[in-house]
């Protein structure tokens, strides 16, 4: 329908500069415009006055509109109006047409298989008029492209869909090539995430338009589909890890599936989900990590009934425990049962170990828990690098001023360049009571204290969880949570409260106390700098474990869960990374790391190197190199050849001295990416289409790409002028200018 009232197809118009083809100057054009209007407006305003009652100023505007705008259509033809659009030459220039070979395009899903549907078109006319205008190539896609003679020799065999993978490859041959046009044919189920920036930006460069076909449904009617699975990398042994499962479905809304979570041969989570009325919902699962060790963790949805697509329902994660102890430090300014229980809590804990300092009179310091007599032998540590030992620090009923200007930014650094976690405790000299609302410490906590003294209560309230701690890990003292939120209900009275003031925008309320019928935060954190901090606004949890069964446990629990949180995320001197954990089909990866040295001061003069230990048990030493413009950042491009589950150790050193270490984890699948997201990505196909400046077509339009597939920048091209003065859609324009202003007429009585 465009191209019969506009003469050419759209492309024409769309990468086309309209001009002029006249001899006359354009100023005489408008002259002619303005002159034209002006004594047409002249013409109908004499005419007012025989018809005063019935041409109002509106009527008398709408008829010179009308009239005006038939005047500049007719004027617009005398300057001989046309579209100049670059083309490609016949004959000279190759398009390069790459079919999807992969294994969802073997899906009957809408009739035939969806590869069958693509030779279909080819046979039916659209290879032959490509091959009467241009030299013709033919590529199967999968994980790259492969140039073959013959179309009929695909097979939709496949493991992998990466469409950017194969225009990167096909955009590094126009260079020496000249490839006018791609044709696209694919259902866009692309694996490794669509076309990066990079490609697309070369292949905007070389002007090559990608011209899009689609196949396929954009939905599959009747499947489940696990979608995502994301759990740490890293963790302490024995600590209880938290995955989040993202599920997408299509026809089973409402209906319940079994989620499992395995490891190690042993089911670690299961439980059953009703599945959304939307497309994706997600669950978060919960259990133990266990012994030390690299894990392979599986999340898998049981079947259901008539489901379309069964090998999309697990993915599998690599997951690193180790048994290094995290190291706090707890400073205390008075003996009272909360020190006593808080380090009782924890002393059994084989992630946790407890330093502590405490006050016992004014010039008198308790130690406890200290690896030999030099360590804290100077009181709290002045230099940052000593402070820097620890993963984690607690501040109990402790004023401010106990600390001086250069330990004050110690901490300050301990938390915000460190990446430490630090708690504060509530007590008679803690909190605004201790002076804390000076700099750093007014930075550094989640919250903004209140502007007076005495705000620590010694009297008995009720801790409850805020909706954001019932999904915390730090407050779950149940495997149920469920039934952790009920143990919460009947947890016996807090001995004290301190009034903590509001929390800050991002901080996180986790539990509250009813304080006299205010309600206020009681355990609140928040993420600062490369660390976090925290607030639990009570010295009387003790009693948690006191006015408890002997055989209740949830006092030890919760500290526990509160001081992993603490110290547990906090990173060594060398933190090892990759953009991509996941790698399917493909083993190239990039391994990063972040060197420090012992005042964690990016290291740029380091030696970093990763032993990669295979799944069969091979190794091999990476050295990885400075990465420009970036301090202290490393980096190594290596390739796991093999499917498996990887670990790399990377360590550091400068000048012979180590500087620490970390482990890396990642996993090659293959043969699995093709069994996730089969539907049609519609979006994707449209877009890079759109981005490149060629056109997105379905199977039913597909013929029209012959007609606009010769407008284009890249190859070997030459000008054109399209005329428009015998557009029809020009004639329609002035019969309905016309016809307009007689209807208008007659209608006013005015002919």
């Amino acid at each position: 329908m465009f191209e019969f009232l506009f003469k050419y197809p759209a492309a024409v118009f769309s990468k086309g500069t309209f001009v002029l083809l006249g001899p006359w100057p354009r100023w005489i054009l408008a002259a002619a415009l303005a002159s034209t209007a002006a004594l047409l407006a002249a013409a109908i305003w004499r005419k007012r006055t025989r018809a005063a009652s019935r041409l109002t100023k509106e009527r008398l505007f709408a008829l010179w509109g009308l009239q005006s705008a038939l005047a500049a259509i007719l004027l617009l033809l005398l300057w001989e109006p046309a579209m100049s659009v670059t083309a490609l030459k016949p004959q000279q220039n190759i398009v390069a047409i790459l079919v999807d070979d992969s294994r969802s395009m073997a899906l009957a899903d809408t009739g035939a298989p969806r590869q069958q549907q693509a030779l279909k078109i080819l046979d039916s006319g659209l290879l032959k008029a490509l091959q009467s205008r241009f030299q013709v190539r033919f590529y199967r896609l999968s994980a790259g492209i492969e140039r073959i003679q013959d179309i009929h020799a695909l097979c939709a065999m496949g493991a992998a869909t990466q469409i950017g993978n194969g225009l990167r490859q096909l955009a590094d041959e126009a260079a020496t090539l000249p490839i006018g046009a791609v044709v696209l044919m694919s259902d866009g189920a692309d694996n490794s995430g669509g076309v990066d920036f990079e490609t697309l930006s070369e292949i905007r460069r070389r002007h090559l338009p990608v011209n899009t076909i689609g196949f396929g449904r954009e939905e599959i009617t009747k499947d489940v589909e696990m979608d995502g699975f994301d759990l740490p990398a890293k963790a302490p042994a024995d600590s209880r890890l938290q995955a989040q499962v993202t599920i997408r479905q299509n026809g089973f809304g409402g209906q319940r599936a079994h989620l499992v979570v395995t490891g190690g041969g042993s089911v670690l989570a299961s439980r059953e989900v009703v599945l959304s009325q939307g497309p994706d919902q997600v669950e978060t699962v919960e259990f133990n990590a266990g012994k030390a060790g690299v894990k392979s963790i599986e999340a898998r949805l049981d079947a259901l009934p008539g489901e379309e697509n069964v090998d999309n329902n697990r993915l599998t994660r690599v997951v690193s425990i180790d048994n290094t102890k995290r190291k706090l430090l707890y400073v205390e300014g008075e003996p009272r049962w909360e020190y006593k229980f808080l380090r009782r809590a924890v002393e059994d804990d084989p992630a946790l170990h407890v330093v502590s300092m405490l006050r016992t009179t004014q010039n008198k310091i308790y130690r406890q828990g200290i690896a030999g007599p030099d360590e804290l032998a100077d009181g709290f540590p002045v230099k940052p690098e000593e402070l820097f030992e620890y993963d984690g620090l607690i501040l109990g009923s402790i004023e401010a001023g106990f600390f001086n200007s250069a330990q004050q930014q110690a901490i300050a650094d301990f938390v915000d360049r460190r990446g430490g976690g630090l708690l504060f405790l509530g007590g008679r000299w803690a909190l605004a009571d201790g002076g804390y609302s000076a700099p750093p410490f007014k930075e550094l906590l989640p919250v903004n204290l209140p502007q007076r003294k005495t705000t620590f209560e010694r009297t008995m309230v009720a801790a409850e969880l805020t909706d954001s701690g019932k999904q915390s890990l730090i407050c779950r003292i149940e495997d149920d949570s469920q039934k952790s939120e009920q143990h919460w209900e009947v947890l016996p009275y807090l001995a004290n409260y301190q009034d903590p003031g509001t929390a800050k925008p991002g901080a996180l309320v986790l539990a509250r106390v009813d304080a006299g019928g205010n309600r206020l935060p009681l355990l609140v954190t928040e993420n600062y700098g490369r660390g976090r901090t925290a607030v639990f606004a009570t010295g009387g949890s003790w009693r948690w474990k006191m006015q408890q069964p002997a055989g209740d446990h949830s006092q030890e629990i919760f500290w526990r869960q509160l001081l992993r949180w603490t110290a547990g995320p906090t990173p060594s001197r060398v933190i090892a990374s990759t953009p991509h954990a996941q790698l399917e089909d493909d083993g190239r990866i990039q391994i990063r790391a972040e060197v420090r040295d012992k005042s964690y001061l990016p290291a740029s003069d380091a030696e970093v190197q990763a032993n990669v230990i295979g799944p069969d048990g091979s190794s091999e030493t990476v050295p990885l190199r400075p990465v420009p413009l970036t301090q202290g950042i490393y980096a190594a491009e290596w390739n796991a050849a093999k499917p498996g589950s990887y670990l790399a150790e990377v360590s550091a050193r400068r000048a012979g001295e180590p500087l620490g270490k970390d482990v890396l984890t990642f996993r090659r699948e293959d043969g699995i990416a093709e069994n996730f997201h089969r539907e049609q990505n519609k979006e994707l196909l449209k877009k890079l289409a759109e981005d490149t400046g060629g056109r997105y077509y379905t199977a039913a339009n597909a013929q029209n790409l012959i007609q606009e597939i010769s407008y284009s920048e890249a190859g070997i091209t030459g000008r054109e002028f399209k005329d428009l003065w015998n557009m029809p859609a020009l004639l329609i324009a002035l019969v309905a200018l016309r016809a307009a202003e007689w209807l208008l007429r007659r209608r006013w009585g005015f002919v």
